[in-house]
């Protein structure tokens, strides 16, 4: 699977989208501080699965229908930063989707996630990520889950990543940083998590109009996942 995860950085990108889904033969987008206002059904050969509606500047996941059909979908709530309940709400910070892929006849989550600011303390985040993980189990318990976004995490990821893998997730972080706009908040705040998967690659692409840089996470079934055949659940 080929992923791209996005911050738009309030919508300024949304006009790179269709060349990025094209030039990358994407299976699956996923969009951060997009205007779900104005999302199309449709980004190339993408088609929306689900995207936030309490929040303007929200999430959304699209996928290669040619590949995938849409399963179950659902945005979810996370406790709230001091930020988000003063100045900006945002009421819905993760949207997950239940993918069927009929070039394996396997399921898979995927999902999109935006972090609390840096205005939050790293034990906020840590909350929501943990959080988020466990809202996405309701999806399918067991199946191989792929949560990608801006975590808004650039410091201290080593201890993220234990916290991470001790609840059975793995954290792989892009091969370059993905935020540079300030000297002081550099580093790799859009990654991902993920559990029964293969993470082959995390690439940061060139920037864009937006602050973030995408990046490209090319992934794959893990073998124990292969060895125990298809999982099928019903919808």
């Amino acid at each position: 699977m080929r992923i791209i995860s996005y911050n738009l950085r309030k919508n300024h990108a949304s006009g790179e989208l269709i060349d990025l889904a094209e030039s990358f033969d994407l299976d699956v987008l996923c969009l951060q501080e997009c205007d779900t206002t104005e999302l199309p059904a449709e980004v190339g050969d993408l088609h929306l699965a689900d995207a936030t509606t309490r929040n303007r500047l929200g999430l959304a996941v699209y996928y290669r229908k040619e590949r995938f059909a849409s399963l179950e979908t659902q945005a979810y709530m996370l406790k709230k930063s001091l930020h988000d309940i003063v100045l900006a709400p945002a009421h819905e910070r993760l949207v997950g989707v239940r993918l069927v892929d009929h070039e394996t006849d396997r399921q898979v989550v995927v999902a999109s996630f935006h972090a609390a600011p840096l205005t939050a303390l790293n034990s906020l985040r840590r909350h929501q990520i943990h959080a988020a993980h466990a809202e996405l189990a309701t999806l399918g318990e067991g199946l191989p889950t792929l949560m990608t976004g801006d975590y808004n995490y650039p410091f201290f990821t080593k201890n993220l990543t234990e916290k991470v893998n001790d609840r059975g997730y793995d954290l792989s972080l892009s091969d370059r940083r993905t935020y540079t706009r300030y000297k002081v908040f550099r580093g790799h705040f859009d990654f991902v998590t993920s559990a029964g998967l293969d993470i082959d690659g995390v690439a940061t692409l060139p920037r864009g109009k937006s602050d973030h840089m995408p990046i490209l996470i090319t992934a794959d079934y893990s073998a124990e996942e292969a060895e125990q055949g298809p999982t099928r659940l019903t919808a």
